[in-house]
């Protein structure tokens, strides 16, 4: 169900993934995280070597997956296909990129995307979603590159994920890259890294029974930590059982560089969960410091107006926080509120000077409940 607005009007919901869902990963979604705390914690010191930079690092490539299951998006597959392709080929004006499908669809897919995009067929996938199911790259600032997986299991049970499981360790291997399993279940959307030792997450996603019944808040910080060679996790509380993903925190919130984010925010009449998570995260990260000590200067960015947009969806996510960075642009979408759409692309070429900043109509994905941000996986230069 929608929660009505301050106006009365249903307000949406993010990232909910237009999926096929089994009862008992709806059941394990609706398991409430009851800590009340929020902000930084001290974690596990980062390892030596390797880390997660932040994404504003010049790439090697840009990876993605093609969706090609009626089963999952029923009539909605060929716009979301569309959509896919547009992104694909968009950012591959500025840096190259590889969509994995399925053997079956290759075709399709680079008829789609053209021949500036390369399409392989020897990584099989269920879904599009590559931010959550792919490799999370790690650089050691002397030429090395590696991977992490963070052990998809379909956002707690949600959706059939037996190809998507593997994504992460097949595209390493195709690299020739070493590849090591994360101690903690998780999605790479769940997570966003300043690239200098700070991470940020919510508890609704992370500290879930769905991923990880047995561990507590300590051992999920150190092993996060551990993966992306950080030492401090600023934790939101999240939405819990709302959406399929639980509240990922690239819907909302991202670090522009160390000591330096942004938040998503609501107009000042909404009302919702959505809106009051996303104030909460504003007001925490601003009370936040940095893994270096250093306050937090966090900008807000003004999300749109839901009663403008041209979808009427309940379940679109209008999320211009879930941009994408690539080599010399930064790749988002526009809704079609005219003033809102043109005020989020001054913001981000504010943000990101010297690259260019394209607006793309990504409604379809956006009905499932996805962004940009969600659909692509950048590959670090070492």
């Amino acid at each position: 169900m929608t929660e009505p607005s301050a106006s009365g009007a249903p307000s949406p919901r993010r990232l909910d993934r237009r999926t096929f869902v089994a009862a008992a990963g709806l059941a394990a979604a609706g398991t409430a995280w009851a800590a009340t705390a929020t902000g930084k914690a001290h974690a596990a010191a980062a390892p030596g070597g390797f880390a997660v930079p932040l994404d504003t690092v010049a790439h090697t490539r840009t990876w993605m997956a093609w969706p090609d299951s009626s089963a999952i998006w029923g009539r909605q597959l060929a716009g979301v296909q569309a959509d896919i392709a547009l992104v694909a080929k968009t950012i591959a004006r500025y840096e190259p990129v590889t969509v994995c499908a399925n053997s079956a669809s290759v075709a399709t897919a680079r008829g789609a995307c053209g021949s500036a995009v390369t399409v392989l067929g020897s990584i099989p996938v269920d879904d599009c979603w590559m931010r959550d199911t792919g490799p999370v790259f790690r650089t050691d600032g002397g030429g090395g590159l590696d991977a992490i997986g963070l052990n998809f299991n379909g956002w707690g049970n949600k959706q059939a994920h037996a190809k998507d499981a593997l994504v992460a360790q097949r595209i390493a291997a195709s690299l020739g890259v070493p590849f090591t399993a994360a101690g903690v279940v998780g999605e790479g959307g769940a997570v966003e890294t300043d690239g200098n030792g700070t991470l940020m997450a919510t508890r609704s996603s992370l500290i879930n029974t769905n991923r990880n019944r047995n561990m507590k808040q300590a051992q999920i910080e150190a092993a996060l930590c551990e993966a992306f060679g950080a030492t401090e996790v600023i934790w939101f509380n999240g939405v819990t059982g709302r959406d399929i993903t639980d509240d990922h925190i690239d819907a909302t919130s991202r670090f522009l560089a160390a000591g330096a984010g942004l938040v998503q925010m609501p107009l000042a009449t909404d009302n919702d969960a959505w809106s009051k998570d996303a104030r909460q995260q504003y007001q925490t990260l601003s009370a936040s410091r940095d893994a270096a000590g250093n306050p937090i200067r966090v900008t807000q960015f003004q999300g749109p107006d839901y009663g403008l947009i041209r979808s009427s969806d309940p379940n679109f996510g209008a999320a211009y926080a879930n941009y994408y960075v690539c080599n010399g642009a930064v790749i988002s979408a526009q809704f079609g509120d005219v003033r809102a759409d043109a005020a989020a692309k001054a913001t981000l070429q504010r943000l990101f000077p010297g690259r260019v900043v394209e607006q793309l109509d990504i409604d379809r994905l956006g009905a499932g409940g996805g962004g940009i941000h969600c659909v692509t996986q950048q590959q670090p230069r070492p």
